[in-house]
């Protein structure tokens, strides 16, 4: 009598499909209940996911959305969507994603593609570190902008294979 296997199947990439559903969902700015709703699952269920798929994915910062306009975006996201608002400036509005940064800013017409925003601890050595392994930067690392308590955030965009934006970027204390 064969004994049958518990937990997961195994798969050949590192999210489990239940988890690129929840990630997805995320990406597209679906709150916790809504995700749970529609999954048919409790918040419990879809925080666990969320959680899992962070600390398989690694260090993710920030995740960038063009939008036409910030105040209507501001609603939705904050009002709407409950996600804590962290702070805005000009055209740009920034809320918490489940420990994520929501980064949000207002064009004409709205980009395609999510940028990808990867932390880093020191972002110069991680620029150098990644340079010698072949990654081209569209620019070395600059200051993008400083809070109040002067910290400094820091940022380098580059591009994947497929030519899908990413960038690491690093918080600066004084």
């Amino acid at each position: 009598m064969s004994r049958s296997r518990r937990g997961r199947p195994p798969h050949d990439d590192v999210l489990t499909p239940t988890e690129w559903r929840v990630v997805h969902a995320v990406q597209h700015g679906l709150s916790n209940r809504e995700i749970a709703a529609r999954r048919g699952v409790s918040r419990d269920a879809v925080k666990y996911h969320v959680s899992n798929a962070l600390s398989k994915l690694g260090p993710l910062a920030q995740i960038s959305r063009t939008v036409r306009d910030i105040k209507e975006s501001e609603a939705f996201y904050g009002t709407a969507l409950g996600l804590p608002h962290l702070y805005s400036f000009g055209s740009f509005a920034f809320f918490d994603c489940g420990g994520t940064r929501l980064y949000l800013t207002a064009q004409e017409r709205p980009a395609p593609e999510s940028i990808l925003y990867l932390r880093v601890a020191d972002i110069r050595s991680a620029y150098e570190e990644l340079r010698s392994r072949g990654v081209q930067f569209s620019q070395a690392p600059h200051m993008i902008h400083r809070h109040p308590d002067g910290t400094e955030e820091w940022l380098a965009h580059f591009n994947d294979p497929e030519g899908r934006p990413l960038a690491i970027m690093s918080a600066v204390k004084p």
